[in-house]
């Protein structure tokens, strides 16, 4: 596994839309490795393709140690209520935002053997995943922040 340089705001790969997965190959495994190892690493709890350069649809999210969820072609099926928290992201060091999300949310989803999956999450979990699939298309949590603190 390798450790991968995360993107920072500006650069313009983060504002471009990823494209899918066709097929699910050995290099698209080992990039779910990387995007692990290196959001470990930077301490986050999701990642997403083109935050390391790769405009694929394709996420790792860990909120829960241990429990690591592998997304491939992504997309939110359901939402149900919602929450307003604090949110940061690793392509925006040193800054936070409030944010207005789904309090829970629902994905359809690969995973690395190209098995359809539905998974779904409340609070953190919901929230990381509306926050990593934004990035799937060209959007940072700044753009809809109602605050903002440095």
């Amino acid at each position: 596994m390798a450790k991968l340089n995360i993107l920072k705001i500006g650069d313009e790969t983060l504002r471009k839309v990823c494209r899918p997965v066709e097929t699910i190959t050995p290099r698209i495994c080992t990039l779910l490795d990387d995007m692990l190892e290196t959001m470990h690493e930077a301490e986050g709890v999701g990642l997403a393709a083109p935050q390391v350069g790769v405009l694929r649809r394709v996420v790792v999210i860990e909120v829960e140690e241990g429990k690591v969820i592998e997304l491939i072609n992504p997309r939110i099926i359901a939402t149900a209520g919602t929450q307003e928290e604090i949110e940061g992201c690793l392509s925006v060091p040193g800054r936070s935002g409030k944010t207005h999300r789904p309090m829970h949310v629902t994905v359809r989803a690969m995973n690395r053997n190209g098995e359809e999956f539905d998974i779904s999450g409340s609070g953190l979990l919901a929230r990381a995943f509306c926050h990593e699939l934004d990035h799937l298309d060209g959007k940072l949590y700044i753009d809809n922040a109602i605050e903002m603190y440095d």
